[in-house]
């Protein structure tokens, strides 16, 4: 079930805030958690038992450790089992089938893939309930008791399936109690309309020729190429970031403040500064647990740069199993390490066009990386990028540009600032934001129910 489908916006959306709002608040949780475990096994029934597999060893493993607070031997016997058990998962669902493909290619072996289906939004609550044990070890956070405030946390269907990857510290007194006012309520009404149309109207609409660009790798003229890679940064922007607004509007009008994903990255100066403002609650999970742990930049040059290049292989290797994001992950170690070692005092007196232009730049070529996992088509695609083997122009760009040029401005625009600069102008902006959420839902709408095409990248994750 996905949050841009009608089903889920006028029958699952609506019975769930009917049951939600009529309960009083210590019955809240149950309903949450019985609306979640319904909408995760709406798309994955046989896998349920995974996110609660998930859910109880981490339970089990908070308790022991508060249980043993003496002995920090005990409790980390206990963190380690948590993080193993986790991280198998994740290797057995996620990874199994590209090692098991790979290692088949070793002249002599043959080894019978069992192809695993891959359980929907198992890197999110495993990073979830992974960085609850952290926690607790760390004794950032209590261990929870109640089992059932611990499982409606794993399981809260706003971000269970696709983020934002929310810690327990950050939610834990609101699972305990909440309270849902109005302004909350419509603030996230609102926010979540905003979310759809971001998802519906530009992702879905600018998709298409992202998916034209990519049937005809072996003839994209120059020009071609970069449009297709710029309908891809604008595709990915806006349905992952459109998603991450849906979960967050959803999160208060239930009574819960979710993090923050996404802080206009397009906008970004340097490379540094776009991974500040892209998948926030991604890049601080792994500076909290993995780059800070492994010593950050306190150890001098040489174990920073082996740091950057950890965490980014990771990063890069979270995002899918395919070697293609492994590569992905490489080229932003690179170009990070070359940021603050080689040109830092460069970049410091470039004007910040230039520096502006060269991220985005940067930032293209490695969408290419990342959306294409077929290294030959890859090869294809750079290559129409940086040479004219396929001439300059062609019809196919003048086409693309008739047909989705009006989209193209409107994400140009909306990747930007432009909305709090307006609402720093408008005055009456409550009704003004009603108004539009209104006119914007409705468009929604009826493209949903006119179009099929409404594809979601990070399912896949």
């Amino acid at each position: 079930m996905v949050f841009s489908s009608i089903f889920f916006l006028f029958f699952f959306l609506p019975a769930f805030f009917l049951c939600y709002y009529l309960v009083p608040g210590k019955a809240k949780n149950v309903i949450l958690l019985l609306a979640s475990i319904i909408f995760y096994a709406w798309g994955e029934p046989k896998y349920v038992i995974l996110l609660v597999i998930s859910s109880v060893v981490d339970y089990i493993n908070g308790r022991m450790m508060e249980k043993f607070d003496g002995n920090d031997r005990v409790r980390k016997i206990f963190l380690i089992v948590s993080v193993v058990i986790n991280l198998s998962l994740l290797g057995i669902f996620k990874y199994s089938g590209l090692f098991i493909d790979t290692i088949d290619f070793i002249p002599g072996i043959s080894i019978n893939n069992p192809n695993l289906p891959l359980p929907i939004g198992i890197s999110f609550f495993t990073f979830q309930t992974m960085s609850y044990s952290i926690d607790v070890y760390r004794r950032e956070v209590k261990a929870e008791h109640n089992f059932l405030n611990y499982m409606t946390y794993v399981s809260m269907f706003p971000q269970l399936i696709a983020g934002p990857i929310v810690r327990y510290k950050d939610v834990s007194a609101e699972l305990s109690c909440r309270k849902i006012t109005f302004d909350l309520a419509s603030d996230g009404f609102i926010r979540f309309g905003m979310g759809l149309f971001k998802k519906v109207i530009i992702a879905n609409g600018i998709g298409l020729l992202w998916d034209n660009c990519l049937e005809n790798v072996g003839s994209l003229s120059f020009a071609s190429a970069w449009l297709g890679a710029v309908a891809f940064a604008f595709k990915i922007y806006f349905d992952f970031s459109g998603y991450s607004d849906m979960a967050i509007g959803l999160g208060k009008m239930m009574g819960f403040k979710y993090p923050e994903n996404f802080n206009y990255p397009y906008i970004a100066d340097s490379v540094t500064d776009f991974w500040r403002r892209w998948h926030i609650t991604l890049s601080s999970w792994f500076k909290s647990y993995v780059y800070i742990p492994l010593g950050g930049s306190r150890k001098g040059t040489a174990r920073t740069v082996l740091n950057l290049i950890i965490v980014w292989g990771l990063t890069g290797f979270w995002h899918g199993a395919s070697w293609n994001y492994l590569l992905w992950g490489a080229f932003f170690a690179a170009v990070l390490i070359l940021e603050k070692f080689v040109f830092a005092k460069i970049i410091e007196k470039t004007p910040s066009v230039v520096r502006h232009i060269v991220t985005i730049f940067l930032i293209l070529v490695s969408w290419v990386i990342f959306a294409v996992e077929d290294f030959s088509s890859m090869g294809f695609y750079l290559k129409s990028m940086f040479t004219f083997t396929g001439g300059i122009c062609d019809g196919f760009f003048w086409y693309s540009l008739r047909n989705y040029g009006v989209i193209l401005i409107a994400a140009t625009l909306l990747s930007g600032p432009l909305y709090p600069e307006l609402r720093k102008r408008v005055k009456g902006v409550y009704w003004a934001k009603c108004i539009v959420f209104a006119v914007l839902f409705v468009i929604s709408v009826v493209f949903l129910l006119k179009n099929t095409y409404n594809p979601f990248l990070y399912f896949r994750f």
